[in-house]
Parts: structure tokens; sequence; C-alpha cells
């Protein structure tokens, strides 16, 4: 009986290490970021379509405006499933760029991709440091998830079922508006105050958290989003960050980071998961060697971070 019971236990812990084997690991990345330079050069780094078309068995609708502010019309883009019978979890992608410029095309992809696995996915347009300082950029992020979930009945929205997703400052704002999303805060300019959602997961690639990093003030522009200099108005750069609304009952966190990033020190996502962990809040880090900022324009690297994200979302989404 030891004997058979001892042969379960081996062959149970070879199908469990079997199971780990299949998970990808981090693509290997490039000693600096002079020699990944030159890999894109000579045509050796692959890197995906970020314009790719929409397969006939999803809705695609684009340019959906979710709210006017001073006569500039704020949109979002939303896809899901033709077939779709019942409500689904919602995606909501936020692009980066410094707060100041960039696309809500350039996570199309994302949007494809899962809206294949089944889920409502959205890309949102928001105020750029051109057109409005902080907080006006995250007022917008959390207006539109009110927009689309008070829309919940129209585009199959399980608006208990709601992840954010962004990367560099587009990370910020989908961190700033899960971390706040149980509060009144940031909502002075959206159409309705009613809160009537859960946000139950957040994916951030390389965000800048704690918006005091001289390194990090001058790298992402943040004079410009905040509208002050930081020597005028350091309480406000303190209240610009995610790391200082972190709770117990946020949203579980799942991080992206590359070593080799020139724009938003590493340190940053460590010190975000530290915080995390501290208040008890479920986080998972992955640490990407010889990757930099923007590293998921590369197809290996985007793919091991969909992986993992369709885990998480698979996880904390019921």
């Amino acid at each position: 009986m030891k004997g058979i019971i001892f042969s379960i236990l081996i062959f149970g812990s070879i199908l469990s290490i079997t199971a780990q084997d299949n998970k990808p690991e981090v693509p290997k990345g490039y000693w600096n970021m002079t020699t990944l330079k030159l890999a894109y050069v000579l045509g050796r780094l692959d890197l995906i379509d970020e314009h790719p078309a929409v397969p006939e068995e999803l809705n695609y609708f684009e340019d959906l405006t979710y709210k006017v502010v001073i006569g500039d019309s704020l949109k979002l883009d939303i896809c899901y499933p033709k077939k779709i019978k019942a409500p689904a979890p919602l995606l909501v992608f936020i692009y980066g760029e410094a707060w100041k410029h960039g696309n809500k095309d350039k996570y199309k992809g994302y949007l494809i991709k899962f809206a294949e696995q089944g889920y409502v996915t959205a890309s949102v347009w928001y105020r750029t440091s051109k057109k409005g300082t902080f907080p006006a950029a995250v007022e917008d992020v959390k207006c539109a998830v009110g927009w689309l979930t008070d829309n919940s009945d129209k585009y199959h929205i399980d608006k208990n079922n709601v992840a954010l997703f962004g990367g560099s400052t587009g990370g910020y704002l989908a961190l700033m508006t899960a971390y706040v999303s149980n509060s009144n805060l940031f909502t002075d300019t959206c159409a309705t105050d009613k809160k009537d959602y859960q946000i139950k997961a957040v994916v951030d690639l390389y965000a800048p958290v704690d918006l005091t990093n001289k390194y990090v003030i001058e790298k992402t522009k943040a004079e410009k989003f905040i509208g002050k200099p930081y020597n005028e108005a350091a309480e406000l750069y303190k209240k610009a960050s995610p790391v200082n609304y972190i709770l117990a009952n946020d949203p579980p966190t799942l991080i992206f980071h590359g070593t080799i990033d020139d724009i938003v020190p590493i340190e940053q996502s460590e010190t975000l998961k530290t915080k995390l962990e501290t208040a008890g809040v479920p986080v998972e880090y992955h640490r990407m060697k010889g990757w930099p900022h923007f590293m998921e324009a590369g197809k290996k690297v985007n793919d091991y971070c969909r992986f993992y994200m369709t885990e998480f979302f698979n996880k904390y989404l019921k």
C-alpha cells in the first residue's frame, strides 16, 4: 500500500512539474539598448502587427463617444464576439506615451485576441496633458469605465467583472483608476458619479508609480502632466502617485517590467510590488531580463505577456 501511495505522489509531482514546464519563460533579452537597437536594424527583432484586421466573427465598434469636455469628444472602441450570449467580463486597455500623445488603436491587437477568448474588450482615448493637467486623464478613464458599465446591457458586459490594462503612463492610469475605484475621487467631470461596477484585476506594464522620483519626472514629462514643477507642487505629485492609494481591498495586480528600461526604472515596479504585498493585495510580478520600455511590441514578449494575462484573468474574473 505504501508503495502505491508513494507511486501516486511521485506521478502527481511529475504531472505538476510537466504543467509548470509548459509555461513560457521570459524570452531571451538583450545586454543593453545598443544591442537591442542593432537587432532591430538587422531585422532580428520580430514585431507585432499593431493594425491587425478584425476577424469576421467579432463585432468591432470604433469611436464611440463616452464623454464631452469643453467641446472635445472623448472616444473609445469596443470589441466582442458576435455570438456572445451572456454578459462577459470587460477588459479595458489604456495606452501610454508620456500622457502627451498616443492612440487608442495601439492596443487593437489585444482587443481582438482577448475578444476571441470571449471577453468584451475596450480601448480608451483620454485628455492628454496638452488639453488637461492632473487629474484630467484619471477622471476620463474612470468616466470611461463608468460609461461602459452603464451600457452593460447593450454591449454584453458583466459589470461585476472588470479588469484594466495599461502600458507605461497608460499603466499608471490603469493603476490609479483601479486603486481609487472604491472612492468618489476623480469623478467631477463624469456624466454620473454612480459607481455600479467591480474592478477585479489590473495589469501594469512598466508604469511610473511614484511621481516624486526626479528621474521619472524628467523621463515621463510628468511636469506637463501635473501642470507645475515639482518644487512648486510636491504635495500634488504625491497625490498623483498610485503607490499612495494602496489599500488591502485593492484589486489583484499583475506587473511586467524590463530590466533595461531607460524611461521608467524597474525599481518603480519593485516598489509597487512591495507596497502591495505589505497591504495584503495579491500581486504577480514578472521581471523581464534584458527587455526595455515598450517591450511588448516584440512578438515573443507580447506572446509571453498575453499567456500570463490570460492565466491572471482566468483566476480573478469569475
